[in-house]
């Protein structure tokens, strides 16, 4: 990679090792991906679970979370927040365009907030509370809340390869938001046949691919077994 769009050092911090069912899943993964899009290097900042709830990293990020992103005197946290700051980097990813910049702000933003929260609550549901009554209860709720949604979104895709004219960091950021149903009991975008092609479609992306590579040999190095 070379460094066209920036000339200071990108640092992504992230977690050092996660359990291997959480590989691909955890949040650097979309900020690895913009990065390699417009083909901006960057390094590695680890570190270990227990640090993330001290001082130290919550100065860096209040809430305690990954990822964190530094690129000289810059340091932000958030993942969407992040992945603006890089997509207005170039046109590759953001649209000069005003009308088309706004609509992809307003898909970023749908990704966050009107996808994504209907995803998470099925993964509490179904990888962290299997065995509670309340979730049990709830599952068939929530699944439906969230198959509605993606229904919504299949609708606006239907006949489209993305969410508007071309590839944009809306595109990126849906994609990870649809990629969080593989942590369901049973992945129901691939039971949805426009969004499971435009998630394979997005992830086919030599980008995708290489920030995947990189998540992944990093937390099989540091490997945790729980």
């Amino acid at each position: 990679m070379h460094n066209k769009y920036c000339m200071n050092s990108i640092k992504i911090g992230t977690l050092r090792s996660v359990p291997k069912a959480a590989y691909g899943f955890v949040r650097d993964l979309r900020v690895r991906w913009a990065l390699e899009e417009l083909q901006l290097p960057y390094d590695e900042q680890l570190f270990d679970w227990e640090s993330t709830n001290k001082p130290e990293y919550m100065r860096l990020h209040p809430f305690g979370q990954v990822p964190i992103y530094q690129e000289g005197d810059l340091q932000l946290f958030e993942s969407g927040a992040i992945l603006l700051h890089i997509a207005e980097k170039s046109e590759t990813l953001m649209p000069s365009n005003p009308i088309e910049r706004a609509r992809t702000h307003a898909w970023m933003f749908s990704a966050l907030n009107s996808v994504e929260p209907y995803m998470m609550n099925m993964v509490q549901i179904d990888r962290w509370a299997t065995e509670e009554q309340w979730a049990i209860l709830h599952r068939p709720e929530a699944l439906e809340d969230a198959q509605d949604r993606l229904i919504d979104l299949s609708n606006w895709l239907n006949g489209k390869d993305y969410l508007e004219d071309r590839f944009t960091i809306a595109d990126l950021l849906m994609t990870t938001v649809l990629g969080i149903s593989r942590l369901f009991r049973e992945d129901v975008v691939t039971q949805i046949p426009v969004l499971n092609a435009y998630r394979q479609n997005c992830e086919a992306r030599p980008g995708y691919k290489k920030a995947l590579d990189a998540q992944f040999a990093t937390f099989a190095k540091n490997r945790r077994t729980n």
